[in-house]
């Protein structure tokens, strides 16, 4: 099964000059954790979760209204292309630890998302690629703490 199969369109972004209040207004909006950053040509440059504000938001002397996206990304980007197999995505998420990962289309630009959650909800199906056990895998990988072994 290809990403473009199981992954989330029409995503909503924000540009790297946009500050913490309103990248989270997006994600009350959108009920979502995690919004794409694009620069000036909408190529992704990286991904703000709810995590990566609340911790903002509480380390530093400025608001959310102050405190550009810019300044609290990740400089890692991990991403996936619409038609990658969706085994390599969930092997990405593990690896990387990441729940979610933009795809991108060849010019770098948002064709959408994908996450962990979507991958698993595909693999309940009698059509399933991924089994729910390779999922529930990647998950228990992508959430244990630094440091934590997550195999048995």
């Amino acid at each position: 099964m290809k990403v473009k199969e199981v992954m989330t369109t029409n995503v909503k972004h924000c540009r790297i000059g946009t500050n913490l209040a309103t990248a989270a207004k997006i994600m009350w909006e959108e009920d979502c954790g995690a919004v794409p950053i694009t620069d000036e040509r909408d190529r992704v440059v990286g991904v703000i979760t709810d995590r990566d504000i609340c911790i903002a938001a509480a380390t530093r002397g400025r608001t959310e209204g102050e405190i550009p996206v810019q300044d609290v990304i990740s400089k890692a980007l991990y991403s996936c292309a619409p038609a990658d197999d969706v085994r390599a995505a969930l092997e990405t998420m593990k690896t990387r630890k990441v729940r979610r990962l933009p795809v991108v289309d060849q010019s770098g630009r948002l064709a959408g998302i994908v996450s962990i959650h979507d991958i698993a909800l595909q693999s309940r199906t009698s059509r399933a690629d991924v089994p729910a056990d390779t999922v529930l895998d990647a998950f228990i990988a992508i959430t244990a703490p630094a440091g934590e072994r997550t195999t048995a």
